[in-house]
């Protein structure tokens, strides 16, 4: 069986009952902007996702959501110019991988969420491999 809904941004999304029921998320922690309407809190009763609506003017309530959204600010779309949704989808996959297999977490020991593989200086010389459109730079070990 095979339906879709209507998101809140216009789009279609097509959903089966397989995805439902397999791997779709169960909880949606959400602010009080006017773009959910109540066809969205019922579309994603359907989905059986149960929604957390934050107090009003409470970020802090949603604090990892608020802390990824500051640094793709900070440290992405601050220093870009976007043309399209394209254009904009293609930088943030782009920044997406660069934030999960070079950057440094603090909270992860100054590695990455994927961590990454210690290089010895006898593997060659250090060089500067761009990331995010040479926006951001990730250095590895390359043989001479």
């Amino acid at each position: 069986m095979s339906w879709s809904i209507r998101l809140p941004n216009g789009r279609r999304a097509n959903c089966s009952r397989r995805a439902r029921w397999s791997r779709g998320p169960r909880y949606l922690i959400r602010d009080r902007d006017q773009v959910y309407g109540e066809q969205f809190s019922r579309q994603a009763r359907m989905l059986d996702i149960q929604e957390a609506v934050i107090a009003p003017r409470s970020p802090w309530q949603n604090a990892y959501a608020e802390r990824v959204i500051g640094s793709i600010r900070r440290e992405c779309l601050g220093h870009v110019v976007v043309i399209g949704e394209r254009h904009l989808r293609e930088i943030l996959s782009k920044y997406v991988d660069y934030y999960n297999g070079t950057r440094t977490h603090l909270s992860l020991s100054k590695d990455a969420p994927m961590p990454r593989t210690v290089q010895l200086p006898s593997q060659g010389r250090v060089v500067k491999v761009p990331r995010v459109g040479g926006l951001h730079h990730e250095y590895r070990r390359r043989a001479a």
